[in-house]
């Protein structure tokens, strides 16, 4: 009798698939709050610390917390798998993409709707939040 040999199917999904995505968003606010305080930090600092413009401390400060968000997302947000020399490249670039989506609303924010800057970085915060979840969620990891 011969035997049927169907396409292999892994009895375990991958380890990025395997948690429920409300969990992952759990998780995902939950580093993200981490690095927003990192990030709102930095802009504190270099605003009235050193008189930088919101726009450019704000850039500093994601672009400084955007190190520790993709390290924390790779290992306990998503639980991933993949190669670093796969996710990183892809992460950096929802990244760089969700830095000029940060500041273009904190610009906006402060130079034409004349808001403080920090209200300007919750309402930026929240447009990149929800950005940065579903594309690393669905490309990245």
């Amino acid at each position: 009798m011969r035997q049927r040999r169907d396409k292999a199917v892994p009895i375990v999904p991958p380890q990025s698939q395997t948690l429920p995505i409300v969990h992952k968003f759990g998780r995902f606010l939950l580093v993200g709050a981490l690095c927003t305080g990192l990030q709102y930090l930095v802009l504190v600092a270099l605003v009235e610390g050193l008189g930088l413009s919101a726009t450019v401390a704000s850039t500093i400060g994601y672009a400084a917390s955007s190190v520790v968000n993709y390290f924390l997302n790779y290992s306990f947000t998503f639980n991933s798998a993949a190669r670093h020399r796969r996710s990183l490249p892809r992460f950096v670039l929802i990244g760089v993409f969700g830095l000029l989506l940060n500041g273009a609303v904190t610009f906006v924010g402060t130079s034409i709707y004349g808001v403080h800057y920090l209200l300007a970085q919750v309402a930026a915060t929240i447009v990149t939040l929800l950005w940065n979840f579903l594309a690393n969620l669905r490309w990245t990891f």
